[in-house]
């Protein structure tokens, strides 16, 4: 295109909304239109200013419609810096979530969750522009701050609860709900003693999963014997294999590694999976299923749960209404590591309480 064409932009300059507009025979209004997916333009009108943008190569200027609207169609996601699955897939899924709704993504990575750096990366945020702000929590500290520090954009938490009076939002897979579905499996292969391998304390999925298994088992009018309690790692699982209850043929592991640490341990022992002790896990890694034997577990939709932070935030960017906590919900993956215990048919319990 020569620079004389009054479609092309002025030389030595990148083509601009009036050059799109002028190549379609457009407004410049109309062009805003379709570049903001409006529904009031006519799809042969769609199509020519889209065709035009591509002819000309036109890229839109988001410093300056942030400028013109106020908005930077950018995010910022606060997360804790960490190896585990839980944490590091609600992150991809979230970053997903959000590009896929038009937004940019501002990623923070915080080694400790206290009040200086968490405020400090909450300023940094605020100092880009961002529209809203995502805060992955897996201790209850992380919540405790983020929920006491007040800001002008909305903030929606990936935890099951924030703290009361904050005007921060919580959005989280149900761990509660899927611990009971674990303990409800059991007891409906016939488990009457069903111990537990805890995770760390503070860690809020360790406190939620123990918690589920704590009211499913009164639920079910059975004693929870003492748990035992790991770090969240295979090795971890392995060393409390030691202290479980001897009594127990069922043990509920609070996550996978772990769940898998004590398999090894309980083979090494001369105990046989699920023969003489049935063993679960939570989170549905990717090697679960291809373990000796393949480990029930409980898996987390990870996708979900970065769509329900994303359009719980968008809706209060554009003024809606702060809903209640969205809880997503979990499903229970039974494979050949959980059967009947040594003795005993398994039984009809129900649905979970």
């Amino acid at each position: 295109m020569s620079s004389d064409d009054p479609a092309a932009g002025a030389a030595g300059r990148a083509p601009g909304m009036l050059d799109v507009a002028r190549l379609a025979g457009v407004s410049h209004q109309t062009v805003s239109r379709v570049l903001n997916d409006h529904p009031s333009v006519r799809p042969e009108t769609r199509v020519r200013v889209e065709t035009a943008i591509r002819e000309l190569g036109y890229r839109r200027n988001s410093a300056a419609r942030a400028l013109a609207t106020r908005r930077s169609s950018t995010v910022g996601l606060l997360t804790a810096t960490s190896n585990r699955s839980g944490p590091v897939s609600t992150l991809v899924a979230v970053e997903q979530a959000s590009r896929a709704a038009g937004l940019w993504v501002s990623v923070a990575s915080l080694s400790v969750y206290d009040p200086e750096s968490v405020r400090s990366a909450l300023d940094h945020f605020l100092d880009q522009g961002v529209d809203g702000i995502i805060v992955i929590a897996p201790v209850e500290e992380a919540v405790q701050v983020a929920s006491a520090v007040a800001l002008d954009v909305p903030v929606v938490i990936v935890a099951p609860r924030v703290e009361a009076g904050s005007r921060a939002l919580a959005v989280a897979v149900d761990q509660r709900h899927g611990a009971r579905l674990v303990v409800r499996h059991l007891a409906g292969l016939g488990h009457t003693r069903i111990a537990h391998v805890a995770g760390p304390v503070g860690w809020l999925d360790a406190i939620e999963r123990e918690g589920g298994w704590r009211e499913e088992l009164a639920a079910l009018g059975l004693d929870a014997p003492d748990t035992v309690r790991g770090d969240w790692t295979a090795a971890s699982g392995y060393a409390v294999a030691r202290d479980l209850d001897p009594g127990a043929t069922a043990v509920f592991a609070s996550n996978d590694q772990m769940a898998l640490g004590l398999v090894r341990a309980l083979v090494e022992q001369g105990r046989r999976v699920p023969e003489d002790v049935s063993v679960a896990g939570f989170d549905d890694i990717e090697t679960a299923g291809f373990a000796l034997p393949p480990l029930t577990t409980v898996r987390q939709d990870f996708a979900e749960l970065g769509l329900a932070a994303v359009r719980t935030l968008v809706g209060r960017m554009a003024g809606e209404p702060a809903p209640p906590a969205t809880l997503v919900q979990p499903v229970l993956q039974v494979r050949a590591s959980t059967g009947p215990p040594p003795s005993g048919p398994a039984v009809d319990v129900g649905g979970p309480g």
